[in-house]
């Protein structure tokens, strides 16, 4: 399928990383995106990658005037729903935030789809909706149990779509559940740009190594891991991207729910991307263990057979590589977009 894309959030860092590898694929890309916590300069750095800019507009998901005016003045064929709020600690301090970001801009957005007679979704979800899983690796059968708003917001998002689609069998929906995006662009032009202190572990230990921030701050020691340090599925965001594109052309082709984590399936803990990430950089990652976040869990990593079976897609890039590239990405902006 070819055609044109509207991408909300597209300026964000996984936003403008499926923007270029959309653009790669052939696609028309709208971009809507209120700049809450992204940057302009991601978009047009994107242009640069692909000699083309997306068309940008700017406005929130929650304005039904603007989807409507987008959806009149362009072709949408199909939908990548990113935008929302993201930290898993932010949102136990502000839930009302999250659940009106995330949840009702989800249902304005639907409301739009349906009018202007546009069938085919990709939901950016999360592998929070599963909870402290009661065993790993982590399958899409498994159980759901956010332990914070933001996991929750993600899960209600998800509970909205089923549910329309049930009413709307004519529509296409992928839930993406996917696990740590981690990394940049080889091209070392957009990456990862924390608004404020960052609630990511690879940017905050890329900062420190460019010496933007004096030392690393590792949220408990005590989990019942082989370091004691949380571990994740850390994936390269091209990689992420990348499943999201075939995901699109998959749904267009096999109508239907369909719902798949996005993950390579290797569980690395805080100090083993320390030392990567040193090892990549060639600089040293000062650190302090502190008392664990609210919202936290000891380990999460996927199963991705699904995505394997179903989409022909596998994460291929390794953890050496997510390091080397958001280095180089830290490195050419060691202030983000400022």
């Amino acid at each position: 399928m070819i055609g044109t894309v509207l991408v909300t959030g597209g300026a964000g860092y996984i936003g403008s990383h499926a923007c270029a590898a959309l653009m790669e694929a052939g696609y028309q890309v709208v971009v809507l995106d209120n700049l809450c916590n992204s940057s302009l300069v991601s978009l047009e750095r994107v242009g640069e990658i692909c000699a083309t800019s997306p068309i940008f507009v700017q406005g929130d998901v929650r304005d039904r005037d603007c989807l409507d005016k987008i959806f009149h003045a362009h072709t949408i064929t199909a939908v990548l729903h990113f935008a929302g709020l993201k930290a898993v600690g932010e949102s136990v301090d502000f839930p009302l935030e999250y659940y009106d970001n995330n949840v009702v801009s989800s249902l304005v957005l639907l409301a739009a789809m349906q009018q202007a007679g546009v069938t085919n979704i990709v939901f950016s979800s999360s592998a929070t909706v599963y909870g402290d899983p009661p065993s790993v690796p982590i399958r899409e059968d498994f159980g759901l149990c956010p332990t914070s708003p933001y996991g929750r917001s993600k899960l209600m998002v998800e509970d909205i779509l089923a549910d329309w689609h049930v009413a709307n069998p004519n529509w296409s929906v992928c839930r993406l559940r996917y696990f740590n995006p981690v990394g940049a662009h080889p091209s070392g032009l957009i990456g990862e740009d924390p608004q404020g202190f960052p609630n990511n572990l690879m940017p905050f230990v890329a900062q420190v190594a460019v010496g933007e921030r004096e030392k690393l701050f590792v949220f408990g020691d005590d989990y019942a891991t082989a370091d004691g340090t949380g571990v994740r599925d850390y994936i390269h965001v091209m990689d992420l991207v990348e499943g999201h594109v075939v995901a699109l052309e998959y749904i267009c082709r096999q109508p239907g729910l369909h719902t798949i984590n996005l993950g390579t399936g290797n569980g690395v803990s805080v100090l083993d991307m320390v030392k990567a990430f040193e090892h990549a950089s060639g600089q040293s990652v000062p650190y302090e263990i502190v008392k664990r976040r609210p919202g936290d869990i000891a380990a999460c990593w996927a199963d991705p057979r699904l995505a394997e079976t179903l989409l022909q897609w596998t994460a291929s890039r390794s953890l050496a590589e997510m390091c080397e590239d958001a280095w180089r990405w830290q490195q050419g902006n060691p202030r983000g977009y400022a």
